[in-house]
Protein backbone atom coordinates (compact mmCIF):
# COMPACT_ATOMS: atom_id res chain seq x y z
CA UNK A 1 0.00 0.00 0.00
CA UNK A 2 1.60 3.54 -1.32
CA UNK A 3 1.27 6.62 1.13
CA UNK A 4 0.28 8.35 -1.34
CA UNK A 5 -2.88 6.35 -1.90
CA UNK A 6 -4.83 6.94 1.38
CA UNK A 7 -3.81 10.36 1.30
CA UNK A 8 -5.94 13.50 -0.66
CA UNK A 9 -5.79 16.95 -0.60
CA UNK A 10 -8.82 17.07 2.16
CA UNK A 11 -5.86 15.30 3.98
CA UNK A 12 -3.04 17.12 4.37
CA UNK A 13 -2.88 20.79 5.62
CA UNK A 14 -0.22 23.19 5.76
CA UNK A 15 0.14 25.73 8.40
CA UNK A 16 -1.45 23.66 11.12
CA UNK A 17 -2.04 25.86 13.85
CA UNK A 18 -1.24 24.97 17.40
CA UNK A 19 1.27 25.97 20.07
CA UNK A 20 1.45 22.75 22.19
CA UNK A 21 1.31 19.09 20.88
CA UNK A 22 -1.71 18.39 22.26
CA UNK A 23 -2.87 21.30 19.91
CA UNK A 24 -1.33 19.80 16.67
CA UNK A 25 -2.41 16.29 17.43
CA UNK A 26 -6.13 17.41 17.81
CA UNK A 27 -5.91 19.74 14.75
CA UNK A 28 -4.68 16.51 12.55
CA UNK A 29 -7.43 14.49 14.04
CA UNK A 30 -9.80 16.81 12.94
CA UNK A 31 -8.48 16.77 9.62
CA UNK A 32 -8.22 13.10 9.54
CA UNK A 33 -12.05 13.18 10.83
CA UNK A 34 -13.17 14.25 7.62
CA UNK A 35 -12.66 10.72 5.71
CA UNK A 36 -15.33 8.90 5.25
CA UNK A 37 -13.87 5.45 7.04
CA UNK A 38 -13.84 7.68 10.40
CA UNK A 39 -16.47 6.64 12.59
CA UNK A 40 -15.92 7.78 15.58
CA UNK A 41 -13.30 11.05 16.15
CA UNK A 42 -13.44 11.11 19.48
CA UNK A 43 -12.24 7.13 20.01
CA UNK A 44 -9.70 7.96 17.29
CA UNK A 45 -8.86 10.95 19.80
CA UNK A 46 -8.88 8.72 22.97
CA UNK A 47 -6.35 5.73 20.90
CA UNK A 48 -3.87 8.55 19.67
CA UNK A 49 -3.56 9.93 23.24
CA UNK A 50 -3.59 7.14 24.91
CA UNK A 51 -0.46 5.95 22.67
CA UNK A 52 1.51 9.26 23.07
CA UNK A 53 1.45 8.64 26.46
CA UNK A 54 3.20 5.17 26.63
CA UNK A 55 6.01 6.79 24.42
CA UNK A 56 6.36 10.35 22.34
CA UNK A 57 5.63 9.82 18.52
CA UNK A 58 8.06 13.16 17.88
CA UNK A 59 10.43 10.52 16.13
CA UNK A 60 13.40 12.93 15.54
CA UNK A 61 14.69 15.49 12.56
CA UNK A 62 11.62 17.53 13.40
CA UNK A 63 9.17 14.72 12.37
CA UNK A 64 6.36 13.15 14.54
CA UNK A 65 3.76 10.20 13.90
CA UNK A 66 1.05 9.84 16.11
CA UNK A 67 -0.49 7.16 15.69
CA UNK A 68 -2.78 4.20 16.62
CA UNK A 69 -5.20 1.84 16.17
CA UNK A 70 -9.08 1.49 16.62
CA UNK A 71 -12.38 0.16 15.56
CA UNK A 72 -13.50 3.91 15.28
CA UNK A 73 -12.16 3.36 11.67
CA UNK A 74 -13.27 1.14 8.74
CA UNK A 75 -9.66 1.29 6.74
CA UNK A 76 -6.64 2.72 7.63
CA UNK A 77 -6.59 6.60 7.70
CA UNK A 78 -4.24 9.04 7.60
CA UNK A 79 -2.98 12.33 7.46
CA UNK A 80 -0.27 15.00 7.08
CA UNK A 81 0.34 18.09 8.30
CA UNK A 82 2.90 20.90 8.75
CA UNK A 83 2.84 23.10 11.94
CA UNK A 84 2.84 27.32 11.49
CA UNK A 85 5.84 27.23 13.58
CA UNK A 86 8.20 24.69 15.61
CA UNK A 87 6.46 23.05 18.45
CA UNK A 88 7.62 20.96 21.47
CA UNK A 89 6.93 17.45 21.03
CA UNK A 90 8.80 15.71 23.47
CA UNK A 91 10.96 14.32 20.74
CA UNK A 92 13.25 11.76 21.24
CA UNK A 93 16.24 14.15 19.68
CA UNK A 94 14.69 16.80 21.74
CA UNK A 95 14.22 18.54 18.67
CA UNK A 96 11.01 20.96 17.46
CA UNK A 97 8.44 19.16 15.06
CA UNK A 98 6.80 21.12 12.19
CA UNK A 99 6.03 17.64 9.96
CA UNK A 100 3.49 15.40 11.22
CA UNK A 101 1.79 12.42 9.68
CA UNK A 102 -1.09 10.70 11.66
CA UNK A 103 -1.61 6.97 10.88
CA UNK A 104 -4.92 5.21 12.41
CA UNK A 105 -5.35 1.73 11.53
CA UNK A 106 -8.32 -0.68 12.16
CA UNK A 107 -7.84 -2.92 15.03
CA UNK A 108 -8.04 -6.35 12.91
CA UNK A 109 -5.09 -4.73 10.11
CA UNK A 110 -2.11 -4.51 12.42
CA UNK A 111 0.44 -6.06 9.45
CA UNK A 112 -0.86 -3.28 7.20
CA UNK A 113 -0.64 -0.87 9.61
CA UNK A 114 3.02 -1.44 10.89
CA UNK A 115 4.11 -1.49 7.47
CA UNK A 116 2.77 1.77 6.69
CA UNK A 117 4.54 2.87 9.80
CA UNK A 118 7.67 1.55 8.88
CA UNK A 119 7.07 3.17 5.14
CA UNK A 120 6.63 6.33 6.21
CA UNK A 121 9.41 6.54 8.71
CA UNK A 122 12.09 5.43 5.95
CA UNK A 123 10.34 8.36 3.20
CA UNK A 124 10.46 10.70 6.39
CA UNK A 125 14.51 9.55 7.49
CA UNK A 126 15.70 11.21 3.77
CA UNK A 127 16.19 15.12 5.32
CA UNK A 128 16.10 16.27 1.70
CA UNK A 129 12.64 15.31 1.29
CA UNK A 130 11.98 17.08 4.99
CA UNK A 131 13.11 19.93 3.37
CA UNK A 132 11.02 20.01 0.30
CA UNK A 133 8.00 19.16 2.22
CA UNK A 134 8.67 22.34 4.55
CA UNK A 135 8.96 24.44 1.78
CA UNK A 136 5.79 22.72 -0.19
CA UNK A 137 3.34 25.66 -0.16
CA UNK A 138 -0.18 23.40 -0.65
CA UNK A 139 -1.88 20.07 -0.27
CA UNK A 140 -1.11 19.30 -4.05
CA UNK A 141 2.65 20.15 -3.65
CA UNK A 142 2.76 18.17 -0.81
CA UNK A 143 0.96 15.05 -2.41
CA UNK A 144 3.20 15.40 -5.54
CA UNK A 145 6.73 15.29 -3.39
CA UNK A 146 5.49 12.19 -1.55
CA UNK A 147 4.03 10.45 -5.24
CA UNK A 148 7.71 11.50 -6.92
CA UNK A 149 9.65 9.74 -3.85
CA UNK A 150 7.24 6.86 -3.51
CA UNK A 151 8.62 6.35 -7.44
CA UNK A 152 11.96 5.75 -6.22
CA UNK A 153 10.86 2.74 -3.76
CA UNK A 154 9.99 -0.70 -5.63
CA UNK A 155 8.46 -2.41 -2.77
CA UNK A 156 6.32 0.55 -2.17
Amino acid sequence: MKISSILNEDLVKVNIPGDTKEDVINAIIDIAASSPKVKDVEKIRHAIFEREKIMSTGVGKGFAIPHGKTDAVSDIVAAFGITEKPIDYESLDHEPVRLVFLLIGKDSLVGAHIKLLSRISRLMNKEELRMKLLEAKTSAEILDILREEEMNYLDV
